[in-house]
């Protein structure tokens, strides 16, 4: 009986899997189902039959239905699906959508399917979201919003072109100079002639509950109110960003920095999206690219070169990395990337993982809900203690993370400075690469011997690694699978026994 109840929900992902495509394909081309009926020689109705996932059609119409696309007979019968549908495959071989009661609302899930199919990339976003949340449980309001927020930025690459165009023709148009040399002072120029902002650059009372913040603004006065704390670098960004919302006609928006809390999704992408425009405007992606052309022609790795290019702009470090993670997918082909901020207090244990993304899969080094410990290997999680313990302004380093029980190893770079804004917290930022023989073509530097190579896991809970000088949790994951295993041969053995 479950064996034909299998074989039953085998065959209905199959259909709704191989009517996904040909309903992609369709649209892609531009054709009505009456256009492709006429085409294939199908009617119309049993085409929509298949786009909907209710009947699968003989070898004979699959080869005619390709022969009309254009596109290989392998490609239609293979249950992969490119990367726009790819978070629907997941959440239908998850069975995640059996477990929501859809009849309580009087939707089938055939229905909801289709709605799916013809949504927006951010509907798939929202679907990829939902497979996280069923793997990381008590996730909040807050947490959920920036969960399909990464994952919309992940579908796109992280590369938003009309952003980066929209971002050229602000400057172009308000005469901003595009070899990242743009100051606070010209954009405040632009605010206040412009969009008629009042700016106070010491509004925020000093109170200790007011600490985090940045920015307020105050819409009804259009009044910038700015903590005395930020420096050149952040007031920039903070008026790039105030830019972005008045030249994308953006209303629905936060009104703090760092945010408080976000009331709907809405002004998380809006957020997002003024953001994406200041690192466009502010580290101008023409310029950087060429400046990353030669750092990467080079033999040995140069930390000088690398900060040289960091202070061409008027940016933080973590502008300056998530820059990067714009523009190196896009404009060198470096699809396997990961972004990764971390926090951490002097003196606590924690190493607190605030903010990732991941470039066409999720890398190794990813958050885990857990609350297992990161691996003190790490080099985002290294220089972050070296920085807290020594109390620096600032540190760098570099190095090739090996991950065990993998074949996987990853250039990192990582950065690490003093949170201005909270006493004795620091944080660091890292960026990696997917070593491999198309990035070594990509970068010169990559097998430069004097960069360290180290051993690394995920957590200490879930590393194989042996005698680990900086392991903080014995590998639980791993000594419960082979106390299952010698469970299993006890087992095996009695019956035998006993057989």
């Amino acid at each position: 009986m479950v064996t034909f109840e299998l074989m039953a929900i085998a065959e209905e992902y199959i259909r709704l899997i191989f009517g996904l495509k040909i309903k992609q394909i369709r649209t892609e081309k531009d054709l009505s189902l009456f256009g492709l009926s006429k085409l294939c020689g199908l009617s119309k109705s049993y085409l929509n039959e298949i786009e909907k996932g209710k009947k699968y059609p003989k070898t004979d119409k699959i080869i005619k239905l390709a022969e009309t696309f254009d596109v290989p007979y392998d490609h239609l019968v293979s249950l992969k699906l490119d990367k726009n549908l790819a978070p629907i495959g997941e959440i239908l071989q998850s069975g995640i959508l059996d477990e929501i009661p859809l009849e309580l609302f009087g939707i089938q899930q055939s229905d909801l399917i289709d709605i799916i199919a013809n949504a927006p990339s951010k509907v798939n976003a929202f679907i990829s979201t939902i497979i996280e949340i069923a793997q990381h449980y008590n996730m909040s309001r807050e947490g959920f919003y920036l969960a399909s927020l990464r994952s919309y930025q992940e579908a796109h690459n992280n590369f938003f072109k009309d952003l980066e165009d929209k971002a050229v023709r602000c400057a172009n148009s308000y005469q901003l100079d595009l070899s990242g040399k743009i100051t606070s002072a010209d954009l405040e120029d632009i605010l206040k002639e412009e969009y008629g902002y009042t700016i106070n650059a010491a509004g925020i009372p000093k109170q200790e509950e007011l600490d985090n913040l940045r920015s307020v603004f105050v819409p009804s006065t259009k009044t910038l109110l700015l903590s005395d704390r930020v420096d050149e670098a952040q007031k920039t960004f903070i008026y790039a960003k105030e830019l972005g919302y008045q030249y994308l006609e953006i209303i629905e928006r936060p009104y703090t920095f760092s945010w408080i809390k976000y009331d709907n999704f809405e002004e998380v992408l809006h957020n997002f999206y003024a953001s994406y425009f200041a690192g466009a405007l502010i580290i101008p992606r023409a310029h950087l690219k060429e400046h990353l052309k030669e750092l990467f022609s080079m033999k040995k790795f140069s930390e000088k070169a690398f900060h040289k290019i960091m202070k061409l702009y008027n940016a933080s470090p973590e502008s300056f990395y998530q820059r990067l993670t714009n523009v190196l997918p896009k404009d060198f082909g470096m699809q396997n990337v990961f972004f990764l901020r971390f926090t951490h207090k002097l003196g606590a244990e924690k190493f607190n993982l605030v903010k990732e993304l991941h470039i066409t899969h999720q890398q190794q080094p990813h958050a885990n809900e857990v609350n297992e410990h990161y691996c003190r290997r790490w080099m985002a999680v290294k220089i972050l203690q070296h920085t807290a313990t020594k109390d620096l302004e600032y540190a760098f380093n570099i190095q090739i993370s090996d991950y065990v029980d993998t074949d996987q190893q990853y250039l990192v770079f990582t950065s690490a400075t003093k949170d201005p804004f909270k006493k004795d917290y620091y944080r660091s930022i890292g960026i990696g690469f997917l070593k491999s023989s198309t990035l070594e073509k990509k970068i010169n530097f990559v097998n430069d011997t004097k960069i360290l190579k180290e051993k690394v896991g995920v957590t200490c809970e879930s590393c194989s690694l042996v005698d680990c000088e900086v392991r903080m949790a014995p590998p639980k994951q791993l000594l419960a699978k082979e106390k299952h295993k010698k469970t299993a041969e006890l087992v095996e053995g009695i019956m035998k026994q006993y057989s």
